[in-house]
């Protein structure tokens, strides 16, 4: 850690963002409409990611609703997912009915994040405070008096540096600040891994509200979007130098065995340069901030993709974010220098627990589902998930909580 030259001096702005997905956009634009001076440094040249989480939840579009953004947001092409289904065989049962949530917004908006990010990042450069760097990898932090006062970054060539009231380290799963800061994770195991690839849609695939497929102790789940599907091939954890070693016509056979109306079509996979390896994890640091600096999204807690909540989870940690920093109290935590510790572990606290309950769901839905479809044996719906599905009163809370969240999160200022 690097200490600044001039500790005496103002900050050049309120908060330094690291990392520009779906928190970072979020808190800065919340910031930066309440008047702060905000800069997000995103270390690549843009937003366009391939396979980077795609579901907006209701409980998303509800905030977006209440700062007036989402009929904006909806206007851009997406696929709106309204009901999940596992099908195993000549047997299919519905897992999630997001039509009958209790929500303006009852379904799951399926929208690439390249176009909701900078939809995000235009909206926030209508505010004079707000910049966002791409190409500024931060490669330090400052240190002054005893709390993370910036950080050091490369940009157009060259190392600079940008010192800040409030850093807030939202760069990710394989977060740069959470290593620079040391601060430790406790991970829960997961059974499997996802290889991601895509393939074309067609209007009589009869699959259109999307869902997975399951048979010879393999996994599929198939996302629709606006002319394709994404597929996840799911498989147990480890296993995917076995996986390329099959070889390619082994994958594609495989795909076409589980999910037969796709056999027509996997040709398209040229080969394993087509699939993309996403290492399943999940872990939640024992606490997300030290002096001037504070963590959210994945770089606080790296999500399981069960459920298609972590773009979600992360928005909420923004949001509540906003809230302690800028929209409660009657003077605003940011602005007259660096907020306290304890405004930061206010913030944890708030989302702590809906984190490790939802990443608890998630844990659950791995065991009783996903390790039970790549066990090899006949699958069948346990008897747990069945006994809930059918509960009146029961059968919608699993979707609640992955929709809406444990409690709906929502700015404070706007209620």
């Amino acid at each position: 850690m690097s200490r600044a030259s001039d500790t005496d001096r103002a900050s050049d702005v309120d908060c330094c963002i690291v990392g520009g997905g779906p928190a970072g956009m979020v808190l800065g634009l919340l910031l930066a409409r309440t008047g702060f001076t905000v800069t997000v440094l995103e270390s690549q040249p843009d937003f366009d990611r391939d396979f980077r989480g795609d579901t907006l939840h209701a409980s998303t579009l509800e905030m977006l609703d209440q700062i007036g953004l989402a009929d904006r947001v909806l206007a851009i092409p997406h696929v709106r997912l309204r009901e999940m289904s596992i099908n195993a065989g000549a047997a299919t049962f519905t897992l999630a009915q997001f039509d009958r949530l209790p929500s303006p917004f009852p379904f799951i908006a399926i929208m690439p994040q390249v176009d909701f990010l900078e939809f995000l990042a235009d909206e926030a450069s209508r505010s004079a405070g707000f910049r966002c760097l791409t190409s500024a990898p931060v490669t330090g932090l400052l240190e002054a008096d005893g709390r993370v006062s910036g950080v050091r970054y490369r940009h157009a060539g060259s190392e600079r540096t940008l010192t800040a009231a409030l850093v807030v380290a939202a760069d990710g799963r394989f977060s740069r600040i959470r290593k620079l800061a040391g601060l430790a994770a406790r991970e829960r195991a997961a059974p499997m891994d996802v290889c991601w690839f895509r393939l074309p849609r067609a209007a009589g695939d009869g699959y259109e509200a999307g869902g997975f497929f399951v048979g010879a102790g393999r996994m599929l789940i198939c996302i629709p979007r606006v002319d394709e599907w994404q597929i996840g091939y799911v498989f147990p954890k480890g296993d995917f130098h076995q996986v390329r070693e099959a070889g390619i016509d082994h994958f594609r056979n495989e795909i076409a065995h589980t999910a037969p109306w796709l056999a027509d079509r996997v040709t398209v996979i040229g080969g394993f340069g087509d699939v993309h390896l996403l290492n399943v994890k999940a872990d939640c640091l024992d606490t997300w901030h030290r002096p001037g600096l504070l963590l959210i999204g994945d770089a606080a807690h790296v999500m399981s993709p069960v459920g298609g909540v972590g773009i979600n989870a992360a928005i909420s940690d923004a949001v509540e974010a906003a809230n302690v920093l800028a929209y409660e109290g009657r003077r605003p935590a940011l602005g007259a220098g660096p907020p306290d510790e304890g405004l930061l572990a206010r913030i944890q606290q708030r989302r702590n627990r809906p984190t490790r309950i939802i990443q608890a769901a998630q844990s659950r839905v791995q065991q009783l589902l996903v390790a039970r479809a790549l066990s090899g044996e006949a699958f069948e719906i346990p008897t747990p998930v069945r006994w809930l599905l059918r509960t009146p009163g029961l059968r919608q809370l699993p979707i609640r909580i992955f929709a809406l969240g444990v409690s709906r999160t929502r700015l404070r200022a706007l209620n």
